[in-house]
């Protein structure tokens, strides 16, 4: 678990500075060309860095082991740091809908940009698109909802600068509509962006069910020597599930044979089902 926790800090160190340059960069075109599309792109894209830092922080939490207080461990602060997300594009969506709303009733002139800016733009595409695929696969390899959670967000970042780019080539033939069009375009994302990480999180935080209880109960139930299983409640978030369960056996076996029984059921949960802890009680049928 801890050596997880080390190659997830080593991800995210990476992912900030590449985040970093990528927000340097939209600010400077965004700044010169006073787009409000670019810019608003630019604070999407300080949010990723945020993110970043934010999940370091937690992820120091999230590595600690089990302790008097936190019996279960700390591996919940990683899925707080995927709401933290939401804070931060909850602020910057806001921002850019009031920005561009304020823009359409004013009048927007056309913008000014140059194609050496604009390859700075596709620039940026290109190393988002590398951060989302490389964050997505290191998060699915290592199970962590938090750099899963980032890489959806980074995925969004690329479509959005996508509308960006779309809505700069516009406005600069003259269409001046089309910057706070797409700003609004990329609030709409941000939005959509939002609910999805709430929808993967709060499960979580709530002690939403690892896995129904028919099918846990199927597996333990072909286990030789087990006539029932229930009570059972289970918890936790991918890389570390737990399980709870009562199993009822032969009331002629012989402690050492129920013991020996309740270890068949763990190792049938953990390779089948991927549950990291299992807490077996046995009663007689």
């Amino acid at each position: 678990m801890r050596d997880r926790h080390a190659q997830i800090t080593r991800v995210l160190i990476g992912l900030l500075v590449a985040n970093l340059a990528v927000v340097g960069a939209k600010f400077v075109i965004g700044l010169n060309t006073r787009s409000l599309a670019v810019l608003g792109d630019g604070v999407h894209s300080a949010v990723d860095a945020m993110n970043n830092v934010l999940a370091l922080i937690l992820m120091m939490i999230a590595s600690k082991e089990p302790d008097e207080d936190h019996p279960y461990g700390h591996s919940k602060f990683e899925t707080l740091g995927a709401l933290g997300i939401v804070v931060f594009l909850s602020i910057s969506g806001f921002e850019l809908v009031k920005g561009a709303v304020h823009r359409l009733i004013a009048g927007a002139a056309p913008l000014e940009i140059t194609p050496l800016q604009l390859g700075v733009l596709f620039g940026t595409l290109g190393v988002n698109t590398v951060v989302a695929v490389y964050e997505s696969r290191r998060g699915h390899e290592l199970g962590s909802q938090l750099l899963l959670a980032d890489a959806t967000h980074t995925k969004a970042d690329i479509v959005i600068t996508t509308g960006v780019l779309a809505g700069v080539v516009l406005s600069r033939a003259g269409f001046g509509f089309a910057d706070p069009t797409v700003a609004l375009m990329v609030a709409g994302v941000i939005v959509w962006l939002a609910v999805g990480i709430i929808r993967r999180a709060v499960p979580m935080l709530v002690d939403e069910h690892a896995a129904p209880a028919p099918v846990i109960r199927a597996a333990v139930e072909s286990v030789k020597g087990v006539h029932r299983a229930y009570h059972i409640r289970s918890r936790g978030s991918p890389e570390q599930l737990f399980v709870e369960l009562t199993i009822a056996v032969d009331r002629d076996a012989t402690v050492e044979d129920a013991h020996d029984i309740a270890d068949v059921v763990e190792r049938r949960l953990r390779d089948q089902l991927h549950f990291t802890q299992t807490v077996v009680h046995v009663e007689p049928c």
